[in-house]
This record gives C-alpha cells, structure tokens and sequence, in this order.
C-alpha cells in the first residue's frame, strides 16, 4: 500500500526522521535554489503532513500553505509555533501540533542559569580566572547585582513561566507577573499593565510566545520604567524584545544588565552584540540538551503518525483542536 507523503522543511532529527519513514514517504525540502523549487513542485500537490521547526528557517506562511491542496497535519519541533500560520490552517481544517510540557523544565533551568549568570557575572568572572589575571591582578570584582534584593516580573506565565516562577521563588525571591489574563491556579501578584509592573520591579523575565502580538513588547517605555537598577532576560523569542531600544538602553544606563538566549535573525544576530559589556550571551540553548530533545523530537513524531495510523494527535494546538481526520 502506498505511504502517504510528508515534506520535512528542513533537516530534522534522526530520532524523528527514522520513524516517520516508517509511516510516511519522506522528502526533506533543501534551504534553497532550483532544487527546493524543483522538490516542491513535484511533491507538493501530495503532501498531507509537514514536519517543520523554528530551525528550519522555512515559515508555513499562507502562500506556501497553499501549496499543498491535501495538506491535514503540521508537526512542529518545539513548544512555540510562531512560523506557522495558524490562522490558514484552522480555515483549512489543517491540525498544528507541537511539544509543550517535555521542555518546560529544561527551559525554566536554562533561565535561572541566565538570570545568575547576568546579575553575578559568572561568564566574566570565570574568563577572569582563564586569562590568567586572578594569580596577576587579585580577585574579580565585586558585582553589583546580586539576586538577594530584587523583585522578579515573569512576562508571561504558561507552563515554562509556572516552572520559571517555582524555581526563583525557592531562592526566596519575591515573584509577581503580567499576562493577557489573570491565571487562576497561579498565587503571584497579577498585574495587568506591563509598564506598571516594570516600574513596581527591577527584574524582568521575558518568555512569551513569538508572533506580531508581541513584537517589540519590550520596548524603551518598558526600559525605562524598569530603571538603572534593571536586568531583563529573554528566553522567549527574540522578536519580543526591540532590540534596538535594549542595546541603547544598556549602553546608556538605563538598565544595568540583560541576559539573551534569543535574538532577531538568529543564528546571524546582530555582530554589535559582542561589543556590549553588560549583555550575556547564549546560542538559543534553552532547550538543547540530548534528553530534552529526544523527548521533543518523540512527540514530533508521534503527532505525525497518528494521522498515518487514523489515531488522535497528542498535542494539537489551541488553534486547531482535533475533531478527527
């Protein structure tokens, strides 16, 4: 019996790859040029399942959805899903699935690390010791920042803001947040108004889903109502923050510091990054350990097969709930 045809929209995973050939017959689309022309000409009028990713660089727009006439599942590796249209696909009765929960924890370790790393300046202190001038020039610098008088604003408050919240709260640090709405299994202090709890905080943890909802939330009104004292980190989308507006911000002094795991065009971000002091820097790691994503790449697939096996998919999105094949 003839498989049914998937399009991966870039390399994925062996772990996923593997089992969707099982199930699928599988073509990944090339980053560019005639060949990526070429494939989707010939295989797009038979997809029904594409496997894509924020990785990818390839964005499931309307205009390539409407590539694909028999298209009835995305499977998406990762928990946000802001490259794909969701819009067009709900209209077209097309399922969007991605991977909330296996990440969660990973990511909010990620973000606690970010957060000591900026204010204590772990990264600079252990450059310090490498180059040789603890033995020559005595101890590191005393830090300004420390975590033990500040108050944490999470923008945002899904399942990695929950986890994010639980582990800075057990340091003893004071936790308060803003969302669209107030949660109700969440005990924190709700604020409904970003800038006012910029102005009540000096500590601001950015995770957000990515999309023009949130473009540029964190701008230079957001900057400075959180003050010189001030350290926002993002482990969010790079999109969230206006970049621009932080790198002046931190250049100026109208924050002291910000710790960023994602960033606009990554992975080209913009080279006057490295250039900043008072900046910590990581590769978009949030989530990029073998366990974690093995249980990522596990979910992408299983979402993908289910259709293949008329099964229910086990992580569609809000969006698109499933109401069968």
């Amino acid at each position: 019996m003839t498989k049914p045809v998937l399009l991966e929209t870039g390399p994925m995973m062996a772990l996923i790859t593997s089992q969707l050939a099982e199930a699928f017959t599988v073509h990944t689309l090339p980053d560019a040029g005639p060949a990526r022309d070429a494939m989707l000409a010939k295989v797009a009028p038979d997809v029904v399942a594409l496997c894509t990713g924020g990785h990818t660089g390839v964005k499931s727009d309307a205009a390539m959805l409407a590539r694909f006439p028999k298209l009835r599942v995305i499977g998406n590796f990762g928990v946000g899903y802001d490259s794909i249209d969701v819009v067009t696909a709900a209209k077209r009765g097309i399922i969007v699935t991605n991977t909330p929960d296996v990440l969660s924890e990973e990511v909010a370790d990620t973000a606690l690390g970010l957060l000591l790393n900026t204010v204590r300046e772990f990264g600079r202190a252990e450059n310090y010791l490498r180059s040789g001038a603890w033995a020559t020039q005595g101890d590191y610098q005393l830090t300004r920042g420390s975590l033990r008088d500040r108050t944490l604003g999470m923008v945002g408050m899904g399942r990695i803001g929950q986890a994010i919240a639980k582990r800075v709260a057990a340091f003893g640090v004071p936790v308060v947040y803003f969302s669209r709405s107030k949660k109700a299994d969440v005990a924190f202090p709700y604020y409904s108004n970003l800038v006012e709890m910029a102005k009540a905080v000096d500590t601001l943890m950015v995770i957000t889903p990515g999309g023009p909802e949130t473009k540029n939330m964190i701008n230079a009104e957001v900057l400075s109502a959180l003050g010189k004292r001030g350290v926002l980190i993002n482990v969010a989308r790079g999109t969230v923050v206006d970049e621009p507006a932080l790198m002046a911000a931190l250049r100026n002094g109208t924050i002291e510091a910000a710790g960023l795991d994602v960033f606009w065009n990554e992975p080209n971000i913009n080279p006057e990054w490295l250039s900043v002091p008072n900046v910590t820097l990581l590769p978009h790691v949030g989530s990029a350990s073998i366990h974690t994503r093995n249980g990522m790449g596990q979910l992408t697939a299983d979402n993908l097969v289910a259709y293949a096996k008329g099964a229910v998919p086990k992580t569609p999105v809000a969006e698109t709930p499933f109401k069968g094949w």
